[in-house]
């Protein structure tokens, strides 16, 4: 791989970042969303997909880096009696069902601790 081909991920990967740090902002915080859920989900999979392909290029201050967002004032904090997992997003029937599983097996964990 040349150094202009790196170039042009790292540029990819620097407009993916500042996209999705505008878009958080615009859904978190301002309550303004300006694209769609699945066109959010999109950006964040382009981003995983790229940092996972050039993990020399992930930095720490990368969305995909991030656990959460600070949540707006106002909203009280709820303890979960079990805990809360990964929602992670679904966009075909296999991704769906390995959710299922992973859903089914993380119950078996807890319930039989």
């Amino acid at each position: 791989m040349g150094s202009s081909h790196l170039n042009q991920i790292k540029k990819k990967i620097k407009k993916l970042r500042e996209d999705i740090t505008f878009h958080e902002k615009k859904y978190y915080v301002d309550n303004d969303p300006q694209i769609s859920d699945y066109e959010f989900d999109r950006l964040i999979k382009e981003l995983q997909d790229l940092e996972k392909k050039y993990p020399q290029l992930i930095t720490p201050e990368s969305p995909t880096q991030r656990v959460g967002e600070e949540s707006i004032e106002g909203f009280p904090s709820v303890t979960h009696r079990v805990p809360m997992l990964s929602l992670d997003n679904c966009y075909s029937s296999k991704e769906l069902r390995e959710f299922e599983s992973r859903m089914k097996q993380s119950k078996e964990n807890w319930v039989n601790r």
